[in-house]
This record gives C-alpha cells, sequence and structure tokens, in this order.
C-alpha cells in the first residue's frame, strides 16, 4: 500500500499532512541544508507533505563526509526513498546543484519502479551541460567572491572574510559541493517519463532561460518553463509563486 514519508537522517519532513494527496522531496542548492525549504514548505494548502534532503557535512551531519560526486548522492538519496516504495503522489524539486541531483534521483526512482508525478528543476542548465570552472580546485577567497556573485546579499558572505573561524567550519563542504557540481558528467539515460517544469530567473548568472529550455529533451512528458525575476536565490523572495507554480501542476 502506498504511504507517507517517514523522517530519516536523509529525508527531513518540514510539513507534514495526515493525508498527502502530494509529496514533494526538496534537494537543496550547493552548500545548503533541509532548512533552506522552510518557508517554500509553510506556503503549501493541506493535502501536501515537503519533505527536505539533508545532505552529510551539513548541520546535524556535519561530522560526515561530503559526497563529491553527484551520481553516487543521487544513488544513496534514492535507495533511501525506494526503501519507503511506494510512496504515493511524489514529486521531486531541486535548486542550483539541488536540481541535477534531483534529475539524478528520478532517473534512478523511475528505474526502481518508483512513479513520479513531475520534476521540477530550478536555476539550472539541462544535465548534459558540462560545468566549465574549476573553482573547488582555487583559493578560498575565488569561493567566497562566487557565494557574494550569488548571493542577494553580498555583505551577507562578507563574514567569511571576517570570521575565519567561521570560514574553516563552511567552506570545506561549499568546496566540495562544487567539486561534485564541476565534475558532474551526464550520463546517457532514457528520458523521464514524468512530466518536467523549469524554473528559472532573470538575472541569474549561473543559468540563461534558453538553457533551462534544454530540460525539454529529458521527458517524454509535458514541459513548461516559468520564468521570475531575481537573481539566482530569487526563491527566497518569491516562494510563494513557486509554490503556486508547484502546485498548480501537482493539481
Amino acid at each position: 500500500m502506498d504511504k507517507a514519508i517517514t523522517g530519516t537522517d536523509w529525508l527531513r519532513v518540514l510539513r507534514a499532512d495526515p493525508a498527502p494527496r502530494h509529496q514533494l522531496v526538496c534537494f537543496p542548492p550547493g552548500g545548503g541544508s533541509a532548512s533552506a525549504y522552510r518557508e517554500l514548505a509553510r506556503r503549501f494548502d493541506s493535502g501536501v507533505t515537503v519533505v527536505g534532503v539533508q545532505y552529510p557535512g551539513r548541520q546535524d551531519r556535519l561530522g560526515e563526509p561530503a559526497v563529491t560526486d553527484l551520481h553516487d548522492l543521487a544513488e544513496r538519496i534514492a535507495a533511501e526513498l525506494l526503501r519507503q516504495a511506494p510512496v504515493a503522489g511524489l514529486s521531486i524539486f531541486g535548486h542550483s546543484m539541488g536540481a541535477t541531483v534531483a534529475y539524478e534521483t528520478a532517473v534512478r526512482l523511475e528505474q526502481g519502479g518508483q512513479r513520479l508525478g513531475a520534476l521540477f528543476v530550478s536555476g539550472r542548465p539541462a544535465p548534459t551541460f558540462d560545468e566549465p570552472g574549476r573553482l573547488h580546485l582555487g583559493p578560498d577567497d575565488a569561493l567566497i567572491d562566487q557565494l557574494a556573485l550569488l548571493a542577494d546579499d553580498p555583505a551577507s558572505v562578507a563574514v567569511l572574510r571576517e570570521e575565519p573561524s567561521l570560514a574553516e567550519l563552511v567552506l570545506p563542504t561549499v568546496r566540495a559541493d562544487y567539486q561534485a557540481v564541476e565534475t558532474y558528467r551526464h550520463h546517457s539515460a532514457a528520458p523521464l517519463t514524468c512530466g518536467i517544469d523549469a524554473l528559472i530567473s532573470t538575472e541569474d548568472p549561473t543559468a540563461a532561460p534558453e538553457q533551462a529550455a534544454g530540460w525539454r529533451a529529458h521527458t517524454t512528458g509535458e514541459f513548461r518553463l516559468h520564468t521570475f525575476s531575481g537573481g539566482h536565490f530569487y526563491l527566497d523572495e518569491q516562494s510563494g509563486a513557486v509554490a503556486k507554480v508547484i502546485g498548480e501542476t501537482l493539481r
């Protein structure tokens, strides 16, 4: 019998529902954690359970080594979800690095017999895009510069220069995530059968609308492209609008 997702080390229930019609698993961006989606989870109406993925190497999993291979990360997450299968009304969402991990997880879930309602990918080119950067091999200052470029408020990143002890705590996981993204290469796979909704913002320096449109090739189902104003982390300011897009697709 289909059932609701239960919390584990990998899966954190951010919004529970006693009788969910839809269950949305959210994959954080690089450097992020499951709690990044608390505000998005709050925006949904009844009937939707929202779960955040907790990658190793952050928050209460800080003592575990971060995973530096996106294929390996997706294998582990898919295995965790398949252990709970069949999951009722399952769809998945990922932003930035999380979009690629969500896609790779979706491939493995469909191969494992788990039906998906939809895949939502945000702020990331289609998986055939090879990231040209090699920030993971560079100095800490270059990583901090990149974080400042992407942040809605660059001043919020300045603390990493002012507090070396904080940088020592945060930057190893950020570097590991950049390594995972920059070394990722897409492996040939059959298109997903679930629909894909691609979400992109107008001022994102990491992905353009035409790159987001490339996700169309990775599904035999419906494809929709949604554009929002803002930068790379537009979701922080537009969680309500994003939840509305997701909710309309789920319905």
